[in-house]
């Protein structure tokens, strides 16, 4: 898949031919999104053409409203990988600035779909909304469709299960069910387990001392973190997945201040993570944070944590 940041990063040849296009932020490219860019790459396939789809950084809500940046479900790359296994041909990355906010709609179709990719099929989901106050909506850009000759093809998404209450499938409802610690929900909505990736920093290695040593996660800026508490997952490192017990809080035993996220690799000795860019994947919500009376009631509660934790995620 070719990744194009802006534009005047697109090659010539592409603006010359024609493409299939979808729009969006595709935070997550959880399941709804899957089915929008699915049906791209078949028109597209079907057509003998490429698929493109156009993203944005930052996320427009942090232009437009600075300060309100939402949080994060998965970081650009980590979306590029998804994206390329349902077969996408071309991810734009186009820079979300103050100026391209001001694109009318009519502006941004002939600037974006027409001039730069040569769109011959748009497809989108039934609320996509796009340009200056996001004032163009898919009957506009169906009614352009005519002058530009595209078409537009207007994707339902599909209705979350029991997690998501009957709501479609949407990044707002998976970064409630993140921030309400129901990992499980958000997995049945993303087709996956939610993620949270970042460097391997040094933390105050209790977790060693105790006999549980532990990955403290430095994590990607507005990464959408699940509510405190002691998870089931995986740690992923280098491609290796390990099955792992992960505590998200401020470790109130210790009187601790600062959030982290942190992976115990289970059954696992001699790990060196310091510096590694690693992931962790949540599978299921144990338990809560608490706060213990002594060491020795923490250390027999996380023997339980990693027990629990090893029965999930072997199945």
């Amino acid at each position: 898949m070719q990744r194009w940041r802006g534009l005047k990063d697109i090659p010539e040849e592409w603006a010359q031919g024609r493409s299939v296009v979808t729009i969006g932020s595709y935070d997550g490219v959880h399941r709804g999104h899957q089915l929008i860019i699915g049906r791209a790459v078949t028109h597209a396939r079907e057509l003998g053409i490429p698929s493109v789809v156009v993203t944005f950084d930052p996320h427009p809500s942090e232009v437009v409203r600075p300060g309100s940046h939402p949080p994060l479900l998965a970081a650009h790359h980590r979306r590029a990988e998804l994206m390329a296994e349902l077969g996408v041909d071309a991810l734009l990355i186009i820079p979300f600035t103050t100026d391209f906010s001001q694109l009318s709609p009519g502006e941004f179709i002939r600037t974006v779909l027409v001039e730069a990719l040569g769109a011959k099929v748009v497809v989108e989901g039934p609320n996509f909304r796009f340009g200056h106050k996001a004032a163009g909506d898919v009957e506009y850009l169906s009614a352009l469709g005519l002058k530009y000759d595209y078409q537009i093809d207007v994707v339902d998404l599909f209705l979350a299960g029991e997690a998501g209450g009957g709501e479609p499938f949407s990044s707002s409802l998976i970064r409630r069910l993140v921030a309400e610690g129901d990992v499980a929900g958000a997995a049945e909505a993303l087709g996956r387990p939610h993620r949270v990736e970042g460097v391997v920093v040094r933390g105050a290695q209790r977790g060693r001392e105790l006999g549980y040593p532990t990955a403290n996660v430095e994590t990607l800026p507005h990464s959408a973190i699940p509510a405190d508490g002691v998870y089931a997952g995986w740690l992923v490192v280098e491609g290796e997945s390990m099955p792992a017990a992960i505590s998200v809080g401020t470790n109130p035993t210790f009187d601790g201040t600062m959030r982290t996220v942190e992976a115990y690799a289970i059954d696992r000795v001699g790990l060196d993570l310091y510096g590694l860019h690693v992931a962790v994947d949540f599978s299921a919500f144990l338990r809560g944070q608490e706060k213990f009376d002594s060491i020795d009631a923490l250390l027999e509660r996380m023997a339980l944590d990693v027990k629990r934790a090893r029965e999930l995620v072997d199945g």
